[in-house]
């Protein structure tokens, strides 16, 4: 469920985010003006009435009012020079404190002297 209504939160808001509300409301400006219409007149005088633009409905004035006063904020790409001193590294090397030799032979990291054991361990294989 909160999966569901997480995916409808950022659905809205990418819609948001696009305009998108402004076409939903342009719609519904649409589908109003077109019924008022019908009750006066045939279909096709109906339709070409109210997609004309000659005489929009207080809910398409508003919205075209509201597009235009919605700033738009315009991305400024400026190309900046980037500028990098030559700086002076100095690397000594030096070898570690603690160093110390070991006999030849000794290895501490293979300490392991036990045998495996006898017969090795068979493993059930589905047969």
């Amino acid at each position: 469920m909160f999966k569901r209504l997480g995916q409808l939160a950022l659905t809205l808001a990418l819609v948001a985010v696009i305009g998108g509300h402004w076409a939903v409301l342009q719609t519904v400006a649409w589908t109003t003006m077109l019924a008022d219409n019908l009750r006066d007149s045939s279909f096709t005088q109906a339709v070409t009435r109210t997609f004309s633009g000659e005489h929009p409905c207080k809910l398409c004035v508003e919205i075209s009012a509201g597009k235009k006063s919605e700033q738009k904020s315009e991305f400024q790409f400026s190309l900046k020079k980037l500028e990098f001193t030559h700086g002076v590294s100095v690397f000594y090397f030096s070898p570690p404190q603690d160093f110390r030799l070991t006999a030849e032979g000794h290895t501490p990291l293979c300490g392991r002297n036990q045998v495996p054991p006898l017969p090795p361990p068979r493993f059930i294989l589905p047969g």
